[in-house]
């Protein structure tokens, strides 16, 4: 049986490599990014280029997209040029940027009202999960929804059922909580062992083999001890994830005092300049409170 065409909209640091597990897979791909010359290397893999999102729609059977705000997937499925108006009845949507919850349930349910089911499926793992397949996918809507693109998205990683719309958003705004506070964790561990005397690496290779282990130690920890601040994740996209998280706690009605602290570091680290450097780059803010050793600046 041939495989569903796949329509890839945005062709980050993510979102092409992913693209390209799903060419591999054997999907024929037709993609579009708004920097064209992103989607050069695709077509020399074998996909087709989109002229608009409205393009890709009217060429595939599943759409997905991989864009970097609220107002970003606003734009590719309702646009007057967006998915919705060349989509066919029953072309499956798939939007795994990091939305607000509330914006990824109104989309759903005006696709639906077009015929088109709709899952939000945001990701996590980074650059490096990207182009390994191993990104951990947080899925929300209906199951039978999720059972038809479950082959598609274990293409990319490993998918898991959250809920129903928006609840892959939930999930997705609470890892990033979880990842902003073990960034800031590793930032003013090896700023206290650096300030105090201890080889920061010692501490990284004793971290790691603890209790306190994680995978911000484990996969950022060595770049940080090279200075190397090259986006995996970008601080600017965290500190919008944060502020996903924030409005949903307060729609919520509860409280998030870790994450609004390490929302605040992230607002000095962007007004320095470092908002498209990796998000482990807040520890040049930890260091900078250090009445010893200022950080170096964001930008040397």
């Amino acid at each position: 049986m041939a495989k569903e065409t796949v329509g890839f909209i945005g062709l980050g640091i993510m979102g092409a490599p992913m693209a390209g597990h799903l060419l591999r897979g054997g999907h024929p791909l037709v993609a579009f990014n708004r920097t064209a010359s992103k989607i050069a290397a695709l077509v020399t893999q074998g996909a087709q280029a989109g002229n608009s999102a409205r393009d890709v729609a009217a060429r595939s059977d599943v759409v997905v997209s991989m864009v970097a705000d609220s107002p970003d997937v606003e734009h590719v499925y309702l646009a007057t040029d967006g998915v919705l108006s060349g989509a066919r009845q029953g072309t499956l949507f798939i939007d795994m940027s990091t939305i607000s919850p509330a914006v990824a349930v109104r989309i759903g349910k005006v696709a639906a009202q077009q015929g088109c089911p709709m899952l939000d499926a945001p990701v996590s793992g980074g650059d490096v999960g990207a182009r390994n397949a191993s990104l951990s996918i947080m899925v929300g809507g209906a199951p039978e929804v999720f059972e038809r693109a479950r082959p598609i998205l274990e293409l990319m990683g490993k998918p898991i059922l959250c809920g129903p719309s928006g609840a892959g958003q939930t999930v997705k705004a609470c890892n990033q909580t979880v990842t902003a506070l073990h960034i800031l964790a590793m930032a003013e561990a090896l700023t206290l062992a650096s300030e105090a005397g201890a080889d920061p690496a010692i501490v990284l290779k004793v971290l790691g083999g603890g209790y306190a282990q994680s995978r911000i130690l484990d996969v950022r920890g060595p770049r940080v001890l090279q200075r190397d601040f090259a986006p995996g994740f970008k601080a600017r996209l965290h500190r919008k994830d944060l502020r996903i998280a924030l409005e949903t706690a307060s729609a919520a009605g509860c409280s998030l005092p870790g994450a609004s602290l390490v929302a605040s570091l992230f607002d000095a680290l962007l007004k320095q300049g470092g908002g498209e450097l990796d998000h482990s780059a807040l520890i040049m803010i930890i260091q900078s409170l250090s009445a010893r050793r200022p950080a170096a600046p964001c930008d040397g």
